[in-house]
């Protein structure tokens, strides 16, 4: 007669049942901590954020706040990555979902713009924080710089693809058309967040439309035959 041995996992020890459920509680209020300075961080600036104004806004102790971060740059830090990974949430993946070409670069600056219209209000950590650490280098400058960047370069690359698809003019210049497309949003803030002008969205999105006309292929084409 045969015997069938089952093998199963050696029950999990109390302490490492307690040690799990305290990590997990420890990764979810850190995430609380870093969304509520998100938060500040858009109305106050990343030099706004205290760990002692955190603490009060989280009814913690400042001692509790500050374990959960070496200092008050890696926080400034974590805040960049938190409103980041929202900005990517938002507007890239979104975008992906449609099809290479004008459609994605249409549905990229759409999704912008929506963002826009909340953070008219609210404000926007990569415009404060440039003015805040445009001349100050260290690791939340380059933090900073490496999200707006990664931007810029999805931006280029939406360019870039509806240029191929045929989209755009072969000659169009898709650095330019890229830069201009940055600098609609700059102005959209400034005209409508600081100038409080209420006609600032419909520029920015004809500015957008201006942009593709100018650089379509049949405006090239009427341009070679004229």
């Amino acid at each position: 007669m045969s015997v069938v041995v089952t093998l199963s996992p050696p029950p999990e020890a109390p302490e490492t049942k307690s040690s799990s459920r305290a990590l997990l509680k420890g990764q979810q209020t850190k995430q609380a901590i870093v969304q509520a300075a998100v938060t500040l961080s858009t109305r106050l600036g990343l030099e706004g954020l205290s760990i002692g104004l955190l603490a009060e806004v989280m009814h913690m102790s400042k001692s509790g706040v500050f374990a959960h971060f070496g200092s008050r740059e890696e926080l400034q830090i974590s805040v960049i990555d938190e409103y980041f990974n929202c900005f990517k949430q938002e507007i890239f993946f979104p975008a992906l979902q449609q099809a290479r070409g004008l459609a994605r670069l249409r549905a990229l600056f759409e999704n912008w713009m929506k963002r826009v219209a909340v953070e008219i209000q609210s404000g926007c950590i990569f415009i404060s924080g440039a003015v805040e650490f445009d001349d100050r280098p260290g690791p939340v400058r380059d933090a900073l710089a490496h999200a707006v960047r990664q931007w810029q370069d999805a931006l280029f690359r939406a360019v870039l693809q509806a240029k191929e698809c045929g989209h755009l003019s072969a000659h169009a210049d898709a650095q330019q058309i890229a830069f201009e497309i940055h600098g609609l949003i700059l102005a959209l803030h400034y005209e409508a967040r600081f100038l409080q002008k209420p006609a600032a969205l419909a520029q920015a999105n004809q500015g957008f439309e201006n942009i593709l006309r100018r650089n379509s292929p049949i405006e090239a084409l009427a341009a070679q035959t004229s």
